[in-house]
């Protein structure tokens, strides 16, 4: 069991959490009191890190999954001496704070993740764990490990509850992904009470069924087993680890230990009281951190810095030996892109009588940004040959080797989201996941992470819309479009054919502070002759004039993807009426409404309102662009099997339909 001085360290740490949980007057209190024990020993024994430089590249990566137990990692960071102080602990929960409810990469020194939703941070440390596996593999040298980290994960009941975790930990598992240590915090409470009601299976069985290393059965509350156990983890490099940590939520809480009722709500003041005495605490006054307790703690500072200074001398001696791989992985991990890095996009030519899908320009791009940028990898969840994801001139990324950079994720389409912001979130990789549109919902709680941390990530969605045909309404994308640029801080793009697809991809690498979606077709569309439309590269300003019949005109058709050629149809046929009429495409909503007014007004003048907006999709939205007095063209309705070109008419996105909508329009206005 623990000396006294080390009791009196975790009832700090776990003091910090009840007190500043006490005072907010919300949050989670058991798992901090529960886990307490083994957090520290990892901390304390383990976790290499430096408080001083927070994104020193070749540090431990923690991520607390179970991200309701925020104050425990909060009370460790500031222990340990990162940029948070006590008052930041005191303004838990609160507005402007760097103390949020669950944790924020970005907001708070020395957060490796966003968590919050369960099973989010395990399938993004999952993704860690590549990152390091793969950049090991293709920089480090016969005494030269450059990279060479872990990831730990902490985890909870539910997180292991959520299927996500499995998806992820059958890939591990599958990868024999070694540097991955899950820490398992098996209290058996979840918010409704004993996690019996719901979860009896056997965890430790499952995993070793995933080929991870199991240890089971640890007193997580000494920190003599859980030291053990950790060490014995780290000495297995074939296989990932759990440790199951048999914890009581709540300890020390003398009426609410043990209980859901230490879940997710304060002791109150009478049960910190009686808490408090239990364990011994002698300090009446909240927030209290002995001076003895602290200066062990800040004892991280010093070994941070030895740490970081140990690898600095072996990265100078890397830098001599290995000059090229140096420099090249120096830039990445400071996001920089080679200087050549869209060279060979220049060197795409289209045969423009020639129709191509955009997901066929998509792979061509994808290469041809894959030989000048060694770091971009990725996959599909199963559906490369369909996505066209694929790195030609790459082997698998496979437990037989990692220096892969085709990602095969199978059939696991959220674990696939997760792992690619784990990747971004590492640094030094320039990740991608594709799938069909329609299957992004599959993945949303990772899309929704992505766009929170505001990293680069690239997330590739094809079969676009009713364009697939035949597949039928189960496959045919309607609501997702609305849905996905309902999103804050996703930077969503529906190019219209290979060359706007060219553009897209160059804002998606470029895109430093924001995840990228390409919406990309399965149907083969024509490739606009750019000698008789406007560049493609308008595009980047999110919206532009492709054709107008005069430069003044009487309506605005908005189209994106493969509508554009719907619009462009229409536009004609209009002229030939005497309706002079401006074709807009409108690939990204988000990058047109991040311009400035002036150049929105030039695109779409506010004295034109006759417009007519021709998307298939759900309408939704569309108002923002066509105004009261427009009309949208689109599909609020699930789709049809047929053949695509009789879904388009069956359906009314048509050319003719396009045409009466604007003389109707051109009527009210």
């Amino acid at each position: 069991m623990s000396s006294v001085a080390e009791e009196l360290r975790l009832s700090t740490i776990r003091f910090l959490a009840v007190d500043a949980i006490e005072k907010a007057r919300s949050g989670h209190p058991g798992a901090p009191m529960g886990a307490a024990s083994v957090a520290y020993v990892l901390w304390d024994r383990f976790l290499r890190h430096n408080p001083a430089n927070p994104n020193w590249c070749n540090r431990d990566r923690f991520v607390l999954s179970a991200g309701h137990a925020s104050m425990l990692l909060y009370a460790l960071l500031y222990l340990t001496g990162y940029d948070l102080t006590l008052e930041d602990i005191k303004n838990f929960r609160q507005w402007g704070s760097k103390t949020p409810g669950h944790p924020e990469r970005g907001m708070t020194p020395g957060i490796e993740a966003t968590t919050g939703p369960l099973g989010q941070g395990f399938g993004e440390s999952v993704g860690l764990a590549y990152a390091e596996t793969f950049l090991a593999a293709r920089y480090n040298r016969p005494g030269f490990n450059i990279v060479d980290h872990h990831t730990y994960v902490l985890c909870s009941d539910g997180d292991l509850m959520e299927g996500v975790s499995s998806e992820a930990a059958s890939l591990a598992g599958h990868l024999k992904l070694g540097k991955l240590i899950c820490l398992y915090d098996d209290n058996k409470i979840s918010i409704e009470g004993a996690t019996n009601l719901t979860f009896t299976e056997d965890i430790a069985g499952r995993f070793r069924a995933y080929d991870w290393q199991v240890i089971d059965s640890v007193d997580g509350l000494n920190p003599e087993a859980v030291d053990a156990a950790l060490r014995k983890a780290r000495a297995e490099s074939a296989r990932p680890s759990l440790i199951i940590c048999k914890t009581i939520i709540g300890y020390g809480s003398p009426h609410k230990e043990g209980t859901s009722s230490a879940h997710g709500e304060p002791l109150g003041p009478g049960e910190v009281a009686a808490a408090k005495k239990n364990l011994g605490w002698e300090y009446p006054e909240p927030f209290t951190v002995p001076p003895e307790v602290l200066a062990y703690f800040r004892q991280a500072q010093e070994r941070g810095v030895q740490y970081e200074k140990e690898w600095a001398g072996l990265w100078v001696r890397y830098e001599q030996a290995f000059p090229g791989e140096a420099s090249e992985l120096c830039s990445l991990q400071n996001s920089r892109l080679p200087d050549n890095w869209d060279d060979d996009l220049a060197k795409l030519s289209y045969d423009t009588p020639k129709p191509l899908a955009t997901r066929d320009a998509s792979g061509r791009v994808l290469n041809a940004l894959a030989s000048t940028i060694p770091t971009l990898i990725g996959g599909s969840a199963d559906l490369a040959p369909s996505t066209k994801t694929i790195i030609s001139d790459s082997i698998d990324f496979s437990a037989c080797d990692y220096i892969g950079r085709n990602l095969r994720f199978g059939v696991r389409e959220h674990a696939m989201g997760c792992i690619i912001n784990g990747l971004a979130m590492h640094g030094g990789i320039i990740p991608y996941g594709a799938t069909f549109l329609v299957f992004c919902d599959y993945m949303r709680p990772a899309l929704r992470m992505a766009a929170l941390m505001r990293h680069r990530a690239i997330f590739i969605y094809s079969h676009d819309s009713i364009g697939l045909g035949e597949d039928g309404p189960t496959h045919q994308p309607i609501e997702h479009l609305a849905s996905l640029r309902a999103m804050p801080g996703l930077c969503v793009i529906r190019p219209a054919d290979a060359t706007e697809t060219t553009e897209a991809w160059r804002i998606a690498i470029m895109n430093l502070k924001q995840p990228t979606v390409l919406i990309l077709s399965r149907q083969a569309l024509p490739v606009l002759d750019r000698t008789q439309y406007a560049p493609a590269s308008g595009l980047r300003q999110g919206g532009y004039v492709l054709w107008e019949a005069d430069s003044n005109p009487d309506a605005i058709l908005i189209s994106t993807g493969s509508e554009v050629h719907i619009a462009l149809e229409a536009g004609r046929q209009l002229k030939e009426k005497a309706i002079n009429t401006r074709v807009v495409s409108l690939p990204s909503w988000d990058l047109f409404q991040s311009q400035p007014q002036a150049y929105r007004d030039s695109v779409l003048p506010p004295g034109i309102k006759a417009r007519v907006s021709i998307e298939a999709a759900a309408t939704f939205g569309w108002e923002r662009w066509v105004g009261d007095l427009g009309l949208a063209i689109g599909l609020d309705r699930f789709g049809a099997s047929a053949p695509s070109k009789v879904l388009y008419e069956k359906f009314g996105i048509t050319a003719e339909r396009a045409i009466r909508a604007t003389e109707e329009v051109l009527e009210k206005t």
